[in-house]
């Protein structure tokens, strides 16, 4: 490992460049011209890394020189109280080039804890891993698994980070979510015209059995196997914590008729289909811990520092669940701002789906005919007439209650929610009405990485992965990373200290901090 030690010769950087020196010599030695490219890679890969180490080392160490070097500094910490007495320290910093050590001068008075400048001036975090080691550690955990994340790290930067840190990193890593989102600058709408959509779904996560919801816990603890060896129908090998799911985004109006959306349905294409507006301004996440309530509450409230005037039309897109319908209309209701509640036209058509049962075999050709015949009437607006149909159609048969049961389950559903169903109206003014934006957010958000094989989940664990990979499903991750760098710097260092933390020959301000372009770019893509 490289000491920090301080500086004396007139080249602070004369191992460095001895060693640039080295690997220069070992470059054009007879013995390199039969490496392949790999073993050049491979040579770079260690000795470069090696070489940048020593170069960071060396900064450090100069840093250090000039820190000892300096007039006695005054130190007053949050607590008011003077840190007159000085002594030599060092702490470890895990980068990305390797292990370094960095030396600091540590400020301190008897019974108080003491204050370390230098941590401030390189904005260090309080455990030994840099905020170079740290998104890396966020972007692989939002895709891959805690266990593969340590090898990619491990892989590409030769950092070797343990599983239980892994996880703590991004549970840190997140901690800044929902602070980031309330202060950033809200996305205009292309125009006024556009319509802000809000949709919101649920997905099932498998967590430790004490994470779990009350009722859920007790239902759990309850059950019992029937077979040692195998699931019998309806068992489940674990209990689920449902996740609930948000987005919204700005989408411009698109008039289509019932026609063209059965045509989509069945993939025909002619010659003046128009092509679709794209969503915009979208931003999807998703949590475990908060209940379906207040996230929706949250929802809304993105939604309204996206359009506070209410100059725009607002459609919330859902699947029909009672309770979640409720709550929606009576938080709209509480805020004053009107909504157009659409239900999904996919969950119509899957109740369709199972009622033809009752009049065609499964793979009968005439079974998709039936649905896409009343499917189209429904976008017509005329979701009564199909409901009371398909149950006259059912007694005329003659159909015993078994036969005729999705039937009927299908006409209540639409005689429900026939409010809900007004697809002549929503398809003239342009409105969207399947929640395709949700339902990819969910499987991607939470489905894609939850549900890797064997996970068990603790609360905390997931809900910090959920927020990364909605962080990086968003396109926020650099701008993310920026501010979460900036509060590390306030809520580490300059909380710490009475008055402002200035090192000498430091300007008397907080860190800049930026992100390189395109740094993040090969893993959050």
């Amino acid at each position: 490992m490289i000491q920090a030690q301080v500086r004396t010769d007139a080249n602070p950087f004369a191992r460095s460049q001895s060693a640039f020196g080295r690997l220069c010599d070992l470059m054009q030695r007879p013995d390199a011209f039969p490496m392949t490219h790999t073993d050049l890679e491979q040579l770079l890969a260690t000795d470069g890394r090696a070489l940048l180490r020593q170069l960071f080392q060396d900064h450090l160490d100069l840093r250090g020189t000039h820190e000892q070097a300096a007039p006695h500094l005054s130190v007053v910490g949050d607590d008011g109280i003077d840190r007159p007495h000085r002594r030599d320290a060092t702490r470890e910093l895990h980068t990305l080039v390797g292990k370094v050590t960095v030396p600091r001068i540590g400020y301190s008075q008897r019974g108080h804890t003491s204050r370390f400048p230098m941590d401030a001036a390189l904005n260090l975090a309080r455990d030994p891993y840099s905020l170079g080691v740290r998104p890396i550690v966020a972007l692989t955990v939002a895709s891959s698994s805690f266990e593969e994340s340590v090898a990619h790290l491990e892989l590409t930067t030769k950092t070797h980070v343990a599983k239980r840190q892994v996880e703590k990193l991004a549970r840190a890593a997140a901690v800044d979510f929902a602070a980031f989102y309330e202060q950033r600058d809200m996305p205009k709408a292309a125009t006024e015209s556009s319509l802000l959509v809000l949709t919101v779904d649920g997905k099932g996560i498998v967590v430790r059995q004490e994470d779990l919801r009350a009722a859920t816990r007790k239902a759990a603890e309850e059950r019992t196997a029937k077979l040692k060896t195998r699931l019998t129908k309806g068992e489940k090998k674990h209990a689920k914590r449902m996740a609930t799911g948000t987005a919204v985004y700005s989408i411009e109006p698109h008039s289509r008729s019932a026609e063209d959306v059965i045509s989509d349905l069945v993939h025909e294409s002619t010659p003046e289909k128009r092509r679709r507006p794209k969503a915009e301004y979208k931003r999807v996440w998703a949590s475990i811990e908060k209940d379906a309530d207040p996230a929706i509450v949250e929802l809304f409230d993105e939604a309204e520092r996206r359009d506070p005037e209410r100059r725009r039309r607002w459609v919330v897109l859902v699947d029909g669940n009672k309770d979640q319908l409720a709550f929606i209309q009576r938080e709209a209701n509480r805020r004053g701002v009107s909504v157009t509640v659409v239900l999904d036209f996919i969950h119509v058509l899957q109740y369709l789906w199972a009622a033809s049962t009752a009049f065609h075999d499964e793979t009968a050709a005439e079974r998709e005919g039936w649905v896409l015949e009343r499917m189209a009437e429904v976008l017509r607006g005329k979701a009564v007439g199909v409901a009371a149909g398909m149950r006259r159609s059912a007694t005329l048969r003659d159909l015993d209650d078994t036969t005729r049961s999705p039937v009927d389950k299908c006409a209540r559903y639409l005689l429900k929610y026939k409010r809900h169903l007004r697809y002549d109206e929503y398809l003239r003014d342009g409105l969207p009405i399947a929640s395709g934006v949700i339902e990819g957010a969910c499987r991607h958000l939470v489905k894609d990485r939850m549900d890797l094989s064997g996970a068990h989940w603790s609360l905390r664990g997931a809900e910090a992965v959920l927020q990364l990979r909605a962080i990086k499903a968003s396109g926020d991750f650099a701008e993310y990373w920026t501010f979460r760098e900036e509060q590390e710097y306030h809520r580490n260092h300059a909380e710490r200290y009475q008055g402002d933390v200035t090192l000498p020959n430091r300007p008397n301000s907080p860190p800049k901090l930026r992100v390189v372009k395109g740094a993040f770019s090969s893993l959050s893509s």
